[in-house]
């Protein structure tokens, strides 16, 4: 009959084989995954690149009168006043600022972005990161994560909205002030 020791000992040899198997699993798994974060990381990182490149462009083939055909709606998107692509649209819901515009013209997430740094510049604190925007968010604060605020803040300072005074630091633009108006 064996020993209860020995009993004990081959249990434990068998349940560390699971473990170091598990282990083994686990780190694949890993490797897989981050593998897979960066492929995903890099494809945003792209389409946002493109996003950037392609919006001077679109702003200088329609003009400024791109602004005055976008009305905003009842739940505050703005809308285009004539039949255009999609992508139109999407470049339609960050009007260019103008004196008098007021903030309901832009998609809630920018105006969140908006009210952020007012709150911030009417409390006397300087600018504010797209890392620290995302935490105030809920938002994970990952490269990836971070880039869906930063790109919303980079395309409102191309729209007048937001200055950048240091590279990936914003704040409100001169005139851009409280929600209810642009001034």
């Amino acid at each position: 009959m064996p020993s209860v020791v020995g009993l004990l000992e081959q249990r434990e040899l068998v349940a560390r084989r699971r473990v170091d198997e598990l282990r083994e699993e686990a780190d694949r798994v890993q490797a897989e995954l981050a593998l897979a974060e960066r492929d995903w990381k890099e494809w945003a990182i792209a389409r946002s690149r493109v996003g950037e490149v392609l919006a001077p462009a679109d702003e200088t083939e329609h003009g400024h009168d791109q602004a005055d055909r976008t009305a905003p709606t009842a739940d505050g998107q703005a809308e285009e006043a004539s039949s255009t692509p999609e992508a139109a649209k999407v470049k339609a819901q960050v009007p260019v600022w103008r004196e008098g515009l007021a903030w309901s013209a832009l998609s809630v997430n920018y105006q969140r972005i908006l009210k952020t740094l007012a709150d911030r510049a009417r409390l006397g604190q300087g600018p504010m990161t797209c890392q620290e925007m995302a935490a105030l968010f809920g938002m994970d604060v990952e490269p990836g994560r971070v880039e869906a605020p930063r790109s919303k803040a980079k395309r409102l300072v191309a729209h007048g909205w937001l200055a950048e005074p240091a590279p990936g630091r914003f704040t409100l633009a001169r005139g851009v002030s409280g929600p209810g108006g642009g001034s």
